[in-house]
């Protein structure tokens, strides 16, 4: 093997507009991972809830569904 460090790759830099909307993306995402974070620690400390306690996957699916409907549109 080679003694030589590895060099990373050229990066293009982001203008500050990119670059604030990435950060509020991965903001946005870090926040859904730690509410899901804290649910599974929940199920893991107590177990499963009861089933007369959840929300119906159809008015859970209907509830995204308006929320998508109402965010601005995103480019991949």
């Amino acid at each position: 093997m080679s003694e030589q460090p590895v060099t990373a790759p050229d990066r293009q830099p982001l203008d500050e507009h990119a670059a604030a909307a990435l950060c509020a993306y991965a903001s946005d995402q870090r926040a859904k991972v730690d509410a899901l974070a804290s649910v599974l620690e929940d199920i893991a400390a107590h177990g499963y809830p009861s089933p007369e306690t959840g929300v119906l996957w159809e008015d859970a699916r209907d509830s995204h569904l308006k929320r998508l409907a109402g965010e601005e549109p995103r480019v991949a």
